[in-house]
């Protein structure tokens, strides 16, 4: 492949790439990410690679077939999307290949059994676009990971990869870019939410003829993966963002910093650079220019406090990774002492499309000083886990009950956190709270990176404040006394209080310290620790209280404060607890009320999981 040197040689290439295509060739686009491969997707690519084989010498049908990032909607991997009708199907197995091939792409018809059935309205739904899941969506950024075959350069030059790079280094200048960013409001998706335009023009006024920018991939929060997912889906949308940065800047070198657990991603993205460099995205005098550029890709340990700037680069350097005190900022003195724009992976996907559709345009989705979409990864006690890309300021009950079709088993919402483990819990009378920077600051929670736990009524806020506590201390990196020594005395007072040891001293202790730890810590870790316990303080503090005085757990969950019991009014005699008990704790003749032996009883709460007479009590 020829570089490509000016932006009518992409646009040949990208009219040659498409005229290759032909839309009304049936499509199958498998999605294939982490979180499908788990789930056994490999195994649905190699059945459908075999039925396509088999079928089109007998047939002469052509049938594309695309293998994808994750398309989002993780509760019902492995999925499928059949183009051009855009027909959904889930959880599939291998064995359903031939069959669609047969069925729905020879014979056009639609496999009843194959189709997700929405947990709200118990319908089938047989198009993607009208499944609420993603009907509700704004899937700007997201969106596009169906489209691509991730190793293929060709897929993201079709849907206008790279002509946002090729407008930026033509007919703009350095100033022009860091203008257009500003005035689309784009805000930093790593957490601080620091307005990404301006992050660029304290960089480019810093003094220093070397400068580095570099792309945060180290997601490390407990449930969330936008970041990966974007890595392996779409690695080119993050490059393309980091070389539009790059020449903001003035910066000749740039680093994607992803941890090690990544492997999928780290490969994606490494073949895109490759394919980047031999069309000559990458490398010397880019479009025909004097501005020349490359990434090269580090691998992180993995240790959560690396996702802190100063961190990161002290682990890019070799060091210990490590918050430093600041200023000064890396803008102005970071990697190797030079001046270093750092942003996350979601941050420099939205830069092409802010490019390409213009600042105005992107500045009236979102609301207030949250502009554009964000992409949450929506987990926990919810009917639709994945990622959700919604425009800012939505309404938290929308992503709950519309887009994550609200709680299993008629259970009652409790409580979502949002940000990660260093978030706040926000309680069911917010649910009407729009999802903006702003807001989530004013109820005690963060924006974050983009994890979203939903917690239903069997959720006890002592025990999660005390789980994420527990992720935190371990996290952190201890250079702080008010970090490393308060995280500790906070976790004590916390398990304490499950334990059925806890005191109202201990309660008072524990607000007290919890923004003494807020304030005197140094980095954003020991800074936002606190959120967990203070949010659950503020709105669930009647839990901590019940614990302590009446010691007892309103939800049913600290092993210490319940007891396992069996209605005898309830309970029919089947068995079915007696054989899932692991300490054979049960006792009773078979179709007579049984009784849990307490001295055995461990509370795992497997007998509870399989009655279906609801003859389990938690007390």
């Amino acid at each position: 492949m020829n570089k490509i040197k000016n932006i009518d040689e992409l646009g040949k290439i990208k009219t040659e790439i498409i005229k290759n295509l032909s839309p009304e060739t049936p499509c199958i686009i498998i999605s294939c990410g982490t979180c499908g491969q788990a789930r056994g997707a490999l195994k649905i690519v190699e059945a459908f690679r075999d039925a396509i084989k088999k079928l089109e010498t007998i047939q002469e049908l052509p049938i594309q077939l695309r293998i994808t990032g994750c398309h989002g909607f993780c509760e019902v991997e492995p999925n499928i999307i059949i183009e051009p009708e855009g027909i959904f199907y889930v959880k599939l197995k291998p064995e359903d290949a031939e069959i669609i091939i047969k069925e729905t792409i020879i014979n056009k018809k639609i496999i009843d059994r194959l189709l997700y059935v929405d947990p709200v309205t118990g319908k089938k739904i047989a198009y993607k676009k009208d499944i609420p899941f993603y009907k509700y969506q704004n899937q700007l950024i997201s969106g596009n990971n169906s489209l691509i075959d991730p190793t293929k350069i060709d897929d993201y030059i079709a849907i206008d990869g790279y002509k946002g790079l090729a407008k930026v280094l033509t007919d703009m200048s350095p100033e022009d870019v860091i203008s257009e960013g500003k005035k689309s409001g784009l805000r930093g998706r790593g957490g601080a939410g620091f307005p990404t335009g301006l992050k660029w023009e304290i960089c480019r006024a810093s003094k220093g003829e070397t400068k580095y920018v570099i792309c945060n991939a180290d997601e490390g929060d407990p449930g969330a993966y936008m970041d990966r997912s974007l890595l392996e889906g779409n690695p080119h949308s993050i490059i393309e963002g980091i070389i539009i940065g790059a020449y903001a800047i003035g910066a000749k070198e740039g680093i994607v910093y992803a941890r090690n657990e990544y492997p999928l991603a780290v490969k994606n993205v490494g073949i895109a650079i490759e394919k980047a460099r031999e069309y000559g995205f990458l490398g010397k005098n880019i479009f025909g220019t004097d501005f020349s550029f490359d990434i090269k890709i580090v691998k992180g340990a993995g240790a959560f406090v690396c996702g802190e700037e100063t961190a990161l680069i002290a682990s890019i350097e070799g060091k210990r990774g490590e918050p430093q005190q600041r200023p000064p900022f890396p803008a102005q003195k970071g990697l190797w002492g030079k001046p270093t724009n750092i942003n996350n992976v979601e941050t420099w996907a939205n830069v092409p499309v802010i490019i390409n559709k213009g600042a105005d345009l992107y500045s009236k989705i979102g609301i207030g000083r949250s502009k554009g979409t964000k992409i949450f990864s929506l987990v926990g006690k919810i009917n639709n886990t994945g990622l959700v890309e919604v425009p800012m300021g939505i309404p938290l009950r929308e992503i709950v009950y519309d887009i994550g079709g609200g709680i299993p088993k008629g259970k009652k919402f409790k409580a979502v956190q949002t940000g990660g483990p260093s978030g706040g819990c926000i309680p069911a009378e917010l649910l009407d709270l729009p999802v903006d920077y702003d807001k989530l600051t004013e109820v005690g929670s963060i924006m974050g990176s983009g994890g979203m736990i939903v917690m239903d009524e069997n959720t006890c806020m002592v025990d999660i404040a005390k789980y994420f506590l527990n992720f935190l201390r371990d996290e952190s990196c201890g250079k702080c006394l008010s970090c490393r020594e308060g995280l500790d005395r906070m976790y004590e007072i916390l398990n304490d209080i499950t334990e059925g040891h806890g005191t109202m001293e201990q309660l008072n202790l524990l607000e007290e310290l919890a923004p003494v730890v807020k304030e005197a810590s140094m980095c954003g870790l020991g800074q936002t620790a606190s959120n967990p316990v203070l949010s659950t303080l503020r709105y669930f503090r009647d839990e901590y209280e019940a614990h302590i005085k009446s010691k007892k757990c309103p939800a049913g969950v600290c092993k210490a404060l319940i007891e396992y019991s069996i209605d005898p009014e309830k309970c029919t005699g089947c068995t079915a607890c007696v054989k899932a008990c692991p300490q054979e704790a049960i006792i009773g003749e078979k179709k007579k009320p049984h009784k849990i032996n307490q001295n055995e009883c461990i509370k795992c709460g497997a007998c509870k999981d399989i009655c279906k007479f609801d003859a389990i009590k938690v007390e």
